[in-house]
Parts: C-alpha cells; sequence; structure tokens
C-alpha cells in the first residue's frame, strides 16, 4: 500500500535511524489559535498548565482531541505502524522563559509498560522550539537497543525519576521545530532537551500512538484513544470523546486515567512527587 503522507526515503530514515522531522501538521496561524485557547486558560485559572493536567489532556481539553485525530498527523502515524491507531497519552512539555528545565537523555518505552516497540511518539510544537529554547534532540540508531538508565531525581529534569543516558562521545540531532510542525521517534529512540534560554516559552505536545495489539505490562486497567481502525485486542479501555473543554464525564475519566499512569511510571520507584511523564 502506498504511503499516505511520508515519503519513502522518510518512512526509512524513521526505520533505520528511529526518527523524522518535521512533519507540516498545520499552519503557523492555526496553531497560533490554539495555543491562545491554552494560554487564555492559563490565565483564568491564574497558572500554568500544572500537575495532572499535563497528561491525558485531551480528556480535559476538546481542542486536544481534535489534534489528536487530525487526518494529516494519523495519516502520517498509519504510514508507519498500520491502520489501528490507540493514542495512549497526550501531555504538555512547557518550559517557561528562562527556565532552566531540562528532559534528561532516555527511552519512553523503559519505563510505559508496553509491551512492544512499535509505538510511535509524535512531539507538535505550539511555539518555536529551537536550540536556544530547548528543542529535542535525538540520538540517531538508539531505537536498536535498550542503554542503561540513572534515576536522578535531579530537581530541573522534568522527567519522573530524573532519567539519565550516558551519551559521551554519541551523535546526537536536534529538531527544531516552528508551530504547527511535529518530530516523530521511536518510543525506543534515546532523546532529550535542553534549558529554555529564549525570552519565550518553549510549548509542546506530545502524543504517543500505537497499534491497537498493543498490551500494557504494568497495570490490570489502562487507558487510550482509538483513533482510527478498528480494535480487536481490547487491551486498553477506551477514552471518550469531550464534547467541550472540561466535559464533566471525560473530567472524571481523566482522574483514574491519570492516576493510573501515574502508577505506572512509578512502578518500583520510591518517589511520587516529580510531575507525571
Amino acid at each position: 500500500m502506498m504511503p499516505k503522507v511520508l515519503s519513502e526515503s522518510e518512512i526509512k530514515q524513521y526505520i533505520e535511524e528511529g526518527y523524522f522531522y518535521p512533519v507540516q501538521i498545520m499552519s503557523t496561524d492555526d496553531m497560533g489559535a490554539l495555543r491562545k485557547q491554552l494560554e487564555t486558560f492559563e490565565g483564568k485559572q491564574g497558572h500554568p498548565i500544572q500537575g495532572p493536567q499535563r497528561t491525558k489532556a485531551h480528556l480535559l481539553f476538546k481542542w486536544i482531541d481534535d489534534l489528536m485525530r487530525h487526518p494529516g498527523l494519523v495519516d502520517a502515524v498509519e504510514d508507519l505502524i498500520g491502520p489501528n491507531i490507540l493514542c495512549w497519552n497526550t501531555a504538555f512539555w512547557i518550559k517557561e522563559a528562562q527556565s532552566p528545565a531540562y528532559v534528561g537523555w532516555h527511552q519512553d518505552l523503559q519505563y510505559w509498560g508496553l509491551d512492544n516497540d512499535e509505538l510511535v511518539s509524535v512531539w507538535i510544537a505550539l511555539s518555536p522550539a529551537t536550540a536556544e529554547s530547548g528543542c529535542m534532540s535525538v540520538m540517531p540508531g538508539s531505537h536498536k537497543k535498550l542503554l542503561a538508565h540513572k534515576e536522578t531525581y535531579q530537581e530541573d529534569n522534568m522527567l519522573t525519576r530524573g532519567q539519565e543516558i550516558e551519551i559521551d562521545n554519541a551523535t546526537t540531532v536536534a529538531m527544531p521545530l516552528q508551530p504547527g510542525q511535529a518530530s516523530f521517534h521511536n518510543v525506543k529512540s534515546a532523546h532529550g532537551s535542553g534549558p529554555n534560554n529564549s525570552t519565550d516559552r518553549r510549548i509542546g505536545l506530545s502524543m504517543h500512538y500505537m497499534p491497537t495489539h498493543t498490551n500494557q505490562l504494568l497495570s490490570e486497567w489502562d487507558s487510550a484513544a482509538l483513533v482510527r481502525g478498528e480494535d480487536s485486542h481490547h487491551h486498553f479501555v477506551h477514552t471518550p470523546i469531550p464534547v467541550r473543554d472540561f466535559d464533566p464525564e471525560a473530567v472524571s475519566f481523566h482522574k483514574r486515567a491519570s492516576d493510573t499512569l501515574r502508577e505506572i511510571v512509578y512502578k518500583d520507584s520510591q518517589q511520587t512527587s516529580k510531575p507525571t511523564l
């Protein structure tokens, strides 16, 4: 079957190197309108997105659920993993201007509890993600093996356990994005990002897509959104589609879904105080 969005060479790069960027999802202006929705909400609540609001965010904000199902985005995912697609999680990654916050080098598969390495992580820029603002970097080819992690619980590391992979002498590639663009990387690809030294917020959304045959090994109950095709496996409870922001049914579901996610990523950990994911 012919790819819908990605070229054969782009798919080959993803398979061989574990990543590809950029993919244009929507215009800068359209993404700017979504950023405005986010920041209008933050203004009303009096503080930035935080805590459980950061994860399973498609259950709280209808515009994120819509973006998660954007045909062009899901077409690109289908080119990589096939037509039956779940989205396991949607998560905000926000670094305020002049923030020392960073994301340590890590491989997601090591602590997400999923039973295969077919998951595709999509990182979408709502604001410019540049070298100065701390864009994501990836280690080409690192998806071919699991690498040793240290759990540092370092205060400025945005990861749950302050995960860190030693990358001395490793080849790394920065993936700068403009608003409306996205990068794609395999769940085993080592990646990380530096602090935001710019004068603007660095706002990103990650969306984690997987084939429906994927199973969760660390919890008897877990949830995911069916975004395309059929799910004949039923390993995950399907998340409701909100009819508006903070739809009561979806908010109620979000509590259990985000609590379960926290339990999964902290499995066998002694600390639970850092933000989820």
